[in-house]
């Protein structure tokens, strides 16, 4: 977590305590919300980073020959708003993918389309047709989970990362 993310949280932590002892409960009760889905947003932004990174070394372990760089506080666009996180660029040769992932952090970046927490893109450099966009949605039980959006609207598992690695690793494609 950045010192950025954290002065927010406790940021975010006082102005809740404070609407608390104010009685203020509606304020409290958003500011709490906001907080929990911060969490998540985190925590599904890191699982989908360190998960790629965590099968490319699966994969270089095994012979491959990935690079691999980080860049936090990532801004791209999904549609018409901004979002703001971490990319991962896995490079095999001439071949790339960059996964990017975050959410808005201002007002003026706009909004999660379809009601997500986060959003995320897997870009194959040169292969558009492998390209995945991916939302971060809160689970009937409170969990944080990835789905594509694109094609076939599916849940994102671990598979599907070992898919993308393929495609990176494939030389005949």
């Amino acid at each position: 977590m950045s010192e950025l993310d954290e002065a927010w949280a406790l940021a975010l932590s006082e102005a809740e305590e404070r609407a608390r002892r104010t009685g203020r409960g509606d304020l409290a009760e958003y500011l709490a919300l906001r907080n929990s889905n911060d969490l998540l947003r985190k925590a599904g932004v890191d699982w989908l980073v360190t998960s790629f990174v965590n099968h490319a070394g699966h994969a270089n372990r095994a012979g491959a020959s990935i690079q691999v760089s980080n860049t936090d506080g990532h801004r791209f666009r999904i549609g018409t708003s901004t979002m703001v996180g971490r990319l991962v660029t896995l490079t095999n040769g001439v071949r790339k993918i960059s996964v990017e992932a975050g959410w808005p952090r201002t007002p003026r970046d706009g909004i999660v389309r379809g009601g997500g927490l986060a959003a995320a893109n897997v870009l194959h450099l040169g292969i558009r047709s492998a390209t995945e966009e991916l939302l971060l949605t809160k689970t009937a039980s409170g969990s944080p989970q990835w789905t594509s959006v694109i094609k076939k609207p599916h849940a994102f598992h671990e598979s599907d990362i070992d898919r993308h690695l393929a495609i990176l690793l494939d030389a005949h494609r």
